[in-house]
C-alpha cells in the first residue's frame, strides 16, 4: 500500500477487488461512458473479475501495475500502466476516478505518484498519456504535472459509436523533477 495524503492510498488491484470495482463501474455507468470505451462490456461482476485476472497476470509478468485509488479506504477509481514497453522504456498512463471525486486533486496526486514509479522503479525513459480532447479534466492531469503535449491523434478510440480524438501528452526522465 503507498499513501498519497491523509486520505488516499494505492494498491495494486486484485481479484478480490471485484465486487467493489463493478459496483463503482455501475453506479458511475453514466458518467464513465462518455469517455470509455469498455463500460457498456462491464455487466456483471463476473466480468469484473476477468478484467482483474487480466491485470494481475500482466503484472506478474512485469508488463505494469494497476492500482486501485482508495479514498478513505474505499476504491473510488483506478490508475497504473496500461502499456509497457520495457525494451524502449516507454510506458502509458491510463486513469478513471468516481464522478463524486474529481475536483479535489486526487488523480492529480496518484498521477504524480505513478509517475515517479514509472521513472524511478520501472526505470521508463518516457511516460505517456492520452485523453480524448474534449475531456477537459483528464488533459489538465498531465498539464499540470507538466507533461508536454506532442499532438492529437485523429479518430484514436471508438467509444459507443464515435471516434475520439485523443491528446497525447509526454514526460522524459530528464524532465522529470523528483
Amino acid at each position: 500500500m503507498f499513501s498519497i495524503d491523509a486520505d488516499t492510498s494505492l494498491r495494486p488491484l486484485c481479484e478480490d477487488d471485484a465486487a467493489e470495482l463493478f459496483a463503482l463501474t455501475d453506479r458511475d455507468r453514466s458518467y464513465l461512458r462518455q469517455w470509455l470505451p469498455w463500460v457498456d462490456a462491464v455487466t456483471s461482476e463476473s466480468d469484473t473479475l476477468a478484467y482483474l485476472e487480466v491485470v494481475v497476470a500482466r503484472r506478474e509478468a512485469g508488463l505494469g501495475p494497476q492500482f486501485a485509488i482508495l479514498y478513505r479506504g474505499a476504491i473510488g477509481g483506478v490508475v497504473g500502466f496500461r502499456t509497457l514497453d520495457h525494451y524502449n522504456g516507454v510506458g502509458e498512463i491510463g486513469y478513471w476516478l468516481a464522478q463524486s471525486l474529481q475536483g479535489r486533486g486526487i488523480m492529480t496526486n496518484c498521477c504524480r505518484f505513478v509517475v515517479r514509479y514509472g521513472f524511478l522503479t520501472l526505470d521508463l525513459q518516457r511516460i505517456e498519456i492520452a485523453a480524448a480532447t474534449g475531456n477537459r479534466r483528464s488533459r489538465a492531469i498531465p498539464e499540470r504535472l507538466g507533461f508536454t503535449l506532442e499532438g492529437i491523434l485523429r479518430s484514436r478510440e471508438n467509444v459507443n459509436g464515435t471516434y475520439m480524438d485523443h491528446a497525447i501528452y509526454s514526460l522524459l526522465r530528464r524532465e522529470f523533477r523528483d
